[in-house]
């Protein structure tokens, strides 16, 4: 069994308002049909509960246009019964504790709590991570009152996101096409532990400070030394350093990547301001399509 992995991602809740009243077959449908646009957002899905969704994104915004599009995708379902199935959504961006295929901790926890105080067609967010938005969602902010939640001393200011501007404008969400990129798996290992990226816009920075994803113990890595994020299809690597990063695919020799972008292939290692012959502080990669 794997050892526990902490990261920074936004967990979002999805609610079935009054799903529990349904019968089997058209809560189905519903939640798959929510399952399937979550993840054409490029969002990993896990069940929790029969009525409601665990959402897990990269960033607040890419939780914004996940939320907007589920609801979108809700209002499209027939009408299973005499009143129309509703959805609230809640979500909160922080760290979290992953092990095996479930995560928990404190962000999972106030996002489930936040979603149980989403009403029909609501998404409801943190005033904290409202603040990480860029621009175009920033503007469709609209704050909300501080509410007690259970587990934490102070209360915690709210604010719920406008997604649309009329009963036919849909504000943000993009538009999406049939085909969506291959899903990659990055994982890397570095002094016996083990670090995994798959999200759409996912990324995970290596260097000399402590509070970077991978913290490098070598005074030849810069603090902030190399950033690897997901685009599309491929894991890109982008070297922030003075010294440079040297990557090294399987079978081939190391390659030196300088203020510049390297796309991670098949599997490798990665170090830090030289080459890996001269170190012993060294990430091991390996980039997976499944």
């Amino acid at each position: 069994m794997s050892e526990p992995l902490e990261r920074e991602t936004t967990v979002l809740f999805a609610h079935v308002l009054g799903g529990a009243d349904l019968e089997a077959g058209p809560l189905t449908a519903c939640l798959d049909k929510l399952r399937s646009t979550a993840k054409a957002c490029g969002a990993r899905v896990i069940d929790s509960g029969s009525d409601r969704l665990m959402v897990l994104l990269a960033t607040p915004d890419a939780a914004a246009d996940a939320a907007a599009s589920m609801h979108t995708a809700m209002e499209s379902l027939p009408h299973y019964t005499d009143a129309k199935l509703a959805l609230g959504i809640g979500f909160h961006h922080g760290p979290v504790i992953q092990k095996d295929e479930q995560v928990y901790g404190d962000t999972v926890n106030l996002a489930a709590q936040l979603v149980a105080k989403a009403a029909n067609g609501q998404i409801i967010t943190t005033r904290e991570t409202a603040s990480h938005f860029s621009p175009i969602y920033r503007a469709w902010m609209r704050k909300l009152g501080s509410i007690d939640i259970k587990g934490r001393s102070g209360q915690v200011a709210l604010c719920e996101l406008l997604w649309r501007t009329d009963d036919n404008a849909t504000l943000f969400a993009k538009r999406r096409v049939d085909t969506h990129p291959a899903s990659v798996v990055l994982k890397l290992r570095y002094r016996d532990k083990d670090y995994v990226r798959r999200r759409d816009s996912d990324s995970i920075t290596l260097g000399r400070d402590e509070n970077c994803g991978v913290h490098v113990h070598d005074d030849e890595a810069s603090r902030h030394h190399c950033t690897i994020e997901r685009r599309q299809d491929k894991f890109v690597l982008t070297d922030h350093s003075s010294n440079g990063t040297y990557v090294k695919s399987e079978g081939a020799d190391d390659v030196l990547v300088q203020r510049e972008e390297f796309v991670l292939m098949g599997k490798g290692t990665i170090t830090c301001g030289q080459p890996s012959v001269s170190t012993k502080e060294i990430v091991e990669y390996s980039v997976l399509t499944t």
